[in-house]
């Protein structure tokens, strides 16, 4: 009966089998003892140095014996080998020390080493987490009655001005890869959908390098009709996140714990501030002793700090920013200022979102204010030709949402593979 290693003490004195990984070696004269690893955690595989098979760490091995009670083995028991097949030999020169703490290896190590380094349970962890976060948001919409799509990653304009994009060679012409599926959320609003989702890449091709940016990243987007304004999403995202950190906090506690993570609680939640621009630059003015011009990433950490000794959470929601500072198709509240916002958690910003204009003759007149033309739009313009509600969304990064939750340094931590300016490979 084959077993996972966390199981084993449920099986004391039986006879099972065990596979995974050669994680660690310990010879100890007589008795060797080997720590087996495979996707639920680790096991201590016990056996008589004389009689034990060549292993080396990463071997990948099939093991069966008997259970023992061993209150000083992981999970309380230790399996006393008696017949071991090596399904695999790994090359003991090791380009990454598997069994350490990640903490002990520079980031550049860990990710020019990816294939190796995702095997170090507590970096593999962060993916196990990010599969938690992923599935729990679409159980969500789903249950909001939401239709979750997938979009197209070719594209033959950009929706935000065409700056900022990736070009592909495409049979005989240039096409584009998609800063994010506004487009085709949009479009798929005015079809009668009214509410849609989706969970899918996104590429930027901005010559960052930064702890908070990616050139590839997943992005959970959002969009919805019938809204009067920001506020009517923002309250949505508060239950999108209330719902997620609950469930995190009940499922997997041990991987925050490992991490020596929290996330909020729902009620704390319910509680982040909505402040305009022009108070959040007020509020981090004082706090920094000095003027405060823009929301620069230094004040998105003040105001989070500010946030957590006002309302017990390190999180605020932005609004009413500048028409100047957003994409042209955001709905405008004033002359000056638009129904959009950003939330900022942890001191970073995870999410942008607002109303978009629905009406086609005022996004007709909102175009050369942004150096636009109707026809360097293509299809855009058609969504709202023809009768569009009123609607708008959001868009969250699950790796940044990753990284805040864990309270990982670099973004590109929580990116299994991750894509920048210099790095496209493994």
């Amino acid at each position: 009966m084959r077993v996972l290693a966390s199981d084993i003490a449920e099986h004391i004195g039986a006879e099972i089998s065990l596979s995974g990984w050669v994680h660690r070696i310990r010879d100890m004269g007589k008795i060797t003892f080997v720590v087996l690893r495979d996707r639920s955690g680790m096991a201590q595989l016990v056996y008589q140095t004389d009689s034990m098979p060549q292993l080396g760490l990463e071997y990948v091995i099939g093991v069966s014996g008997r259970v023992v009670a061993n209150e000083r083995s992981p999970g309380g028991a230790e399996l006393e080998a008696s017949v071991t097949d090596v399904l695999s030999v790994a090359d003991q020169e090791l380009p990454f020390p598997i069994n350490r703490d990640p903490s002990e290896c520079s980031l550049e190590m860990i990710l020019d080493n990816r294939i190796l380094s995702l095997r170090n349970p507590k970096l593999r962890s962060i993916f196990e987490l990010q599969s938690s976060i992923l599935g729990c948001v679409s159980n969500y919409m789903h249950a909001q009655e939401f239709c979750e799509m997938k979009t197209s990653k070719l594209i033959g304009s950009g929706t935000e001005g065409g700056t900022g994009l990736f070009t592909v060679d495409y049979f005989d012409r240039k096409v584009f890869l998609a800063q994010s599926p506004q487009f085709y959320k949009q479009a798929m609003i005015s079809t009668g959908l009214e509410r849609v989702f989706e969970i899918s890449h996104a590429y930027r091709a901005e010559k960052h390098d930064t702890p908070r940016h990616l050139n590839e990243y997943v992005s959970f987007d959002v969009e919805m009709a019938f809204i009067e304004s920001e506020l009517d999403l923002i309250k949505f995202e508060q239950g999108v996140l209330a719902d997620l950190f609950e469930r995190l906090s009940a499922g997997e506690s041990e991987i925050l714990a490992l991490w020596g993570a929290s996330v909020p609680d729902p009620e704390s939640v319910g509680r982040i501030p909505v402040l305009s621009c022009d108070e959040v630059k007020k509020i981090v003015s004082a706090a920094s002793g000095h003027p405060v011009y823009d929301i620069t990433p230094e004040a998105e950490r003040l105001i989070c700090d500010w946030a957590e000794g006002q309302y017990g959470i390190s999180a605020c929601f932005i609004n009413d920013w500048p028409r100047r500072s957003r994409p042209f198709y955001t709905h405008p509240k004033s002359n000056r200022t638009t129904m959009s916002f950003d939330l900022i958690f942890r001191g970073l910003e995870i999410t942008t979102g607002g109303r978009r204009i629905n009406d086609y003759r005022m996004l007709k007149e909102a175009l050369p204010r942004f150096g636009l033309t109707e026809a360097g739009l293509g299809e855009y313009p058609k969504i709202f030709k023809y009768g569009c509600p009123p609607h708008g969304g959001f868009a969250i990064g699950i790796e940044r949402l990753t990284q805040k939750i864990l309270g990982l340094t670099n973004v590109k931590e929580a990116s299994p593979f991750p894509r920048d300016r210099k790095r496209v490979s493994p």
